[in-house]
């Protein structure tokens, strides 16, 4: 549904994330909240309101998480006139309405329940009266409360079932959110990863629609690699290499269409590693998860074949193993499709 990574605002960092949300053009989701405690003080919804204008101004669809509070506490009659006065292209309503009211509002403008405490007869029922229902998991600040895969999965399925659009949210890796500072990630396991890793772990792992960075803060190299995906459908995987084969940094190679779960096989690794010369044997250890592999002469017309592992393979006479994927990005090679594109970078 998005076609670009969406942002999470907060007003008490709004400053300095707007150089970031500048650069990321018209368009962009956000989302923020307009309901949260410690972020009010007597000039909030002055302040608030300026920060939606700007964001909704400048092209940015705005996902604004909202109360039945919310009204008194801006002094509307009601959300859709919030959300007119503000800018606001999407009301995730989180506790205090009933379906009725919600039905309402989703025959005006988009609508996002919670994900995780709607019932799918509710889902059903709300998403066949507007154009455009979706629901997003909630981020968790805690360690260890975050999601397990299995009920993720089958929540997110359930809901596409009944019709809407799911999100969900990935943590960010500079400036976390405190008062913890350990991530907004949806997914307990994606806790402490680098953002481009989540990303390529639920994009092509889950049945999502948009996703999110949780945390107000996420690097200029991170952004990078996401976008790149977005922008060409190529996944970037840092890596390190031998030095004899730093040549092969920045090529993009397809993962053979028919590669095993147990490793991804560079589809152009003739064409690109074996340069006309003999691969001699040297370093044919364990291969490792996240091991690069280049198959030796040893191996006859196999020879310059070169495989990303995914999981433990035995030391083989004929395989030498030639670099490593950086600590973290194994979720990227773990994510990799039959088909799908990607390149090796040194950072």
């Amino acid at each position: 549904m998005f076609d670009s990574i969406g942002f999470s605002v907060y007003l008490s960092s709004f400053e300095n994330q707007r150089s970031t949300l500048l650069r990321s053009g018209g368009g962009t989701p956000v989302f923020l909240s307009l309901h949260i405690s410690e972020e009010f003080r007597p000039d909030y919804c002055r302040l608030a309101e300026n920060m939606c204008r700007m964001l909704s101004g400048s092209g940015f669809r705005i996902i604004a998480d909202v109360s039945a509070k919310t009204v008194d506490q801006f002094n509307e009659p009601d959300l859709v006139r919030l959300a007119e006065r503000l800018g606001l292209w999407a009301l995730r309503v989180d506790y205090g309405l009933s379906d009725d009211e919600i039905i309402e509002i989703a025959r005006k403008m988009p609508v996002v329940l919670n994900a995780s405490t709607v019932s799918a007869e509710s889902a059903k029922k709300i998403a066949s009266a507007g154009s455009l229902v979706m629901a997003m998991h909630n981020f968790y600040p805690r360690p260890e409360t975050g999601l397990d895969d299995e009920f993720f999965r089958s929540r997110t399925r359930e809901l596409r079932e009944a019709g809407l659009k799911v999100l969900a949210f990935i943590p960010g890796d500079i400036n976390l959110r405190g008062p913890i500072h350990e991530g907004l990630p949806t997914l307990e396991r994606h806790r402490g990863l680098p953002p481009s890793s989540c990303f390529a772990d639920l994009y092509l792992n889950f049945d999502v629609d948009g996703i999110f960075v949780g945390d107000p803060g996420i690097s200029e190299r991170e952004l990078m690699r996401i976008n790149r995906f977005f922008d060409d459908g190529v996944l970037e995987i840092p890596a390190e290499l031998d030095e004899e084969y730093s040549s092969l940094y920045g090529r993009i190679f397809t993962c053979r269409p028919d590669s095993p779960s147990w490793m991804v096989r560079f589809a152009e690794s003739r064409t690109y590693s074996c340069f006309g010369r003999k691969i001699a044997p040297g370093k044919c250890t364990e291969r490792v998860p996240g091991s690069i592999t280049i198959d030796n002469e040893n191996y006859g017309r196999y020879s310059g074949e070169i495989q990303l592992i995914r999981s433990s393979l035995p030391a083989d006479p004929r395989v030498n193993v030639i670099g490593k994927v950086k600590e973290g990005y194994l979720l990227i090679v773990n994510s990799i499709r039959n088909g799908e594109r990607f390149v090796l970078t040194r950072n």
